[in-house]
């Protein structure tokens, strides 16, 4: 494939977006000339990201949404100021102004100043910006990771321009040379609601670890669960109503960013003789997370769904539980049930508000380490066969190669 310049637009952190990295990595290893284009806005992050870019096959460009990265500081706060402006218009006009979706305006002006090829779109502002650039004649790609017009709790929908993001992910359906999504379950509803080119599906796979989980479960066995945010919405609850009630010893970590005093609030759901196997573990990079997953033994996929894209999308947890070579224990999800479909044994599929039902499985579970052991390696097959970045990277290199001699 004859190497092409190729920008891909996202809108936060590289640690924040696997799915960006893994693209970006995978294009500049085929020959491509890859410059990601993302937005800085959380000081944290900038120490994973510089980690991820020390030896990458690709460049990175921002728009600094903070000062002290040698943006000037005008034209930091003029930006600031003019999203803060978006957010402020009152809702008959938010859905016609792409401010509202995040710094769309400052990435478009990026945007058009980098000659490319290919444009690759990523997440809700880069999504508009792709609209925009198909009507500049660039040729434009579109990833829908999720379905941002079908995402989140009601109460937080309410305050986002839905009419916005719904256009413009039926422009990306009808124009952009193609999309891809995570799942069968999701490009089938997506092109039901909108029609056009129906998506292709690159499954949210991670490169395989060498360290995938070994050896019997822990004593107790451990399970897990990780995001970048640890807060309600996530299934949480719903799994202590359930877990208070087994009786087989078990252990609960979770991992990521609390939210106020979420943690708290989710140790007063138990009684206190359970409040002390329940463990708190900071974020960790994106290099260290796969060891930190592998080191427990069953992993939870607790997405709701009630929400439509949470019920249709297969997230990073389940495939990198997977990687890790942990058990899985997934609520009954479309998304989750098509990735079990092909292992059954590596893992079970709940009923999540059905707390005794849950509760029960749990403790089967947990009571056979050898059936145990058995999900495990068959979780870890699964990922090798399967849901690995080693078997995605070729279809996406593919579908990129011809998007590339695509008329515009």
């Amino acid at each position: 494939m004859p190497a092409a310049r190729i920008l891909i637009i996202s809108n936060g952190p590289l640690c924040r977006n696997p799915r960006v990295v893994k693209e970006a990595s995978a294009l500049g290893s085929a020959g491509h000339d890859v410059t990601v284009l993302t937005v800085r806005n959380h000081a944290p992050s900038e120490k994973h990201d510089l980690e991820l870019l020390r030896g990458a096959p690709y460049r990175r460009e921002t728009v600094d949404m903070l000062p002290g990265f040698g943006t000037p500081r005008p034209i930091v706060f003029w930006r600031r100021l003019r999203l803060w402006a978006a957010r402020q218009i009152p809702r008959v006009f938010k859905n016609h102004v792409g401010g509202a979706l995040g710094p769309a305006a400052a990435l478009l002006s990026h945007a058009r100043r980098l000659p490319s090829d290919l444009v690759i779109v990523h997440n809700e502002a880069p999504h508009w910006v792709g609209t925009r650039l198909i009507k500049d004649g660039r040729r434009v790609c579109a990833d829908i990771e999720d379905w941002h017009s079908e995402d989140l709790l009601p109460d937080d929908n309410a305050r986002r321009p839905l009419g916005l993001i719904r256009r413009t992910e039926h422009t990306l359906l009808h124009h952009a040379i193609h999309t891809t999504t995570t799942s069968r379950a999701l490009a089938d509803a997506l092109h039901a609601r909108y029609g056009g080119r129906r998506p292709h599906v690159i499954g949210n796979a991670f490169p395989l670890q060498p360290d995938p989980r070994t050896g019997a479960p822990g004593e107790p066995p451990a399970f897990f669960w990780f995001s970048q945010t640890l807060g309600p919405g996530r299934g949480l609850e719903l799994f202590l109503a359930a877990w208070k009630l087994t009786r087989q010893p078990s252990r609960l970590v979770l991992l990521g960013e609390v939210r106020g005093d979420y943690a708290r609030r989710l140790l007063d759901r138990l009684p206190p003789e359970r409040q002390s196997h329940v463990s708190f573990i900071p974020l960790v990079s994106p290099a260290e997370l796969p060891s930190a997953i592998a080191r427990h033994d069953i992993g939870l996929a607790l997405e709701q769904s009630f929400i439509v894209n949470r019920d249709l999308t297969i997230t990073n947890k389940i495939i990198q539980y997977l990687n890790a070579g942990l058990a899985v224990v997934a609520s009954d999800t479309a998304g989750q049930r098509e990735v079990l479909s092909h292992a059954p044994d590596a893992g079970i599929i709940v009923e999540t508000h059905e707390t005794a039902r849950f509760s029960a499985a749990l403790d089967a579970l947990l009571a056979d380490r050898t059936a145990l052991q058995h999900r495990q390696r068959a979780a870890r097959r699964l990922a090798e066969q399967t849901y690995s970045w080693e078997h995605e990277s070729s279809r996406l290199t593919a579908l990129v190669s011809r998007a590339l001699s695509a008329p515009a």
